[in-house]
């Protein structure tokens, strides 16, 4: 998973959501007012859902790549707070996540687990907390291991670990390495240009959230331990001019005291 800033949605589909929000809050029934109202109304599939994808969309890592996996393209809208949970938050902008189908009906669908001493939500919203916190990548392995509870609980629903993932970051991280080494030259030969595109072309790869992975545990204070034997790129991912280029930096990465495996 990878952090991701959620964008305002354009003034009339705003209001839209708050007028079907205001009939699923006055129902007698709020859950089939919410199933109604999402799944069956025409107005909602015809003005509000492309919008909602389309500004999800935006948002997304990559091209459109589902919030959860960072894999597949996101078709689908998905109810971070269940329906089935919450159908109060049916209309909730910020309740509202791109998913692909794998990830949205055949691992998440309805669970929405919470801590038993207080209630609060298990699962990691992308849109609001940066998931690196509590989940930490083996970057060689491919594999995310949690860091807390709450990243412990998000790699079990959200299926982060399924094998055609753990093959994929494998992949996406020697791509990574081949993309910060052109980049490298690029940059060191002062083609400022071919540097931008190289940029662009890394983070619109499937899979971001390895790149990302890459910054964050480069910042860290086990740093040269992660990096055992791949000193060179430990060098180039914690250069300030490699962290300015790739948007990222100390001042943006997550907290550096946090434990790691």
């Amino acid at each position: 998973m990878i952090r991701l800033a959620r964008i305002p949605l354009p003034r009339r589909t705003v209001e839209y959501l708050e007028r079907y929000g205001a009939q699923v809050a006055a129902a007698a029934d709020p859950k089939a007012a919410a199933n109604t109202l999402w799944s069956r109304n025409t107005t909602v599939r015809t003005k509000v859902h492309p919008q909602v994808k389309q500004t999800l969309g935006r948002m997304a890592a990559g091209r459109e790549r589902c919030m959860y996996c960072g894999d597949s393209q996101g078709c689908a809208i998905d109810h971070f707070e269940p329906l089935a949970v919450n159908p109060l938050r049916a209309f909730d902008w910020a309740n509202h996540l791109l998913a692909c189908t794998v990830c949205n009906s055949h691992y998440k669908r309805d669970e929405f687990p919470c801590d038993e001493e207080d209630g609060s939500p298990l699962l990691l919203d992308p849109t609001c907390e940066e998931p690196l916190d509590h989940l930490h990548l083996h970057l060689g392995a491919g594999v995310y291991a949690p860091l807390s509870p709450r990243g412990e609980a998000s790699i079990r629903v959200f299926g982060l670990n399924r094998p055609v993932l753990i093959k994929g970051r494998i992949d996406a991280y020697t791509r990574a390495q081949l993309f910060l080494g052109q980049w490298n030259s690029a940059w060191r030969q002062g083609d400022r240009n071919t540097a931008s595109r190289i940029v662009d072309l890394a983070w619109n790869q499937p899979l971001a959230d390895v790149l990302a992975s890459m910054f964050h545990q480069a910042a860290h204070p086990a740093a040269t331990a992660l990096f055992a034997g791949e000193e060179k790129l430990l060098t180039l991912l914690t250069a300030a001019e490699t962290r300015n280029a790739f948007g990222t930096g100390p001042s943006a990465t997550a907290d550096t005291t946090a434990p790691m495996p």
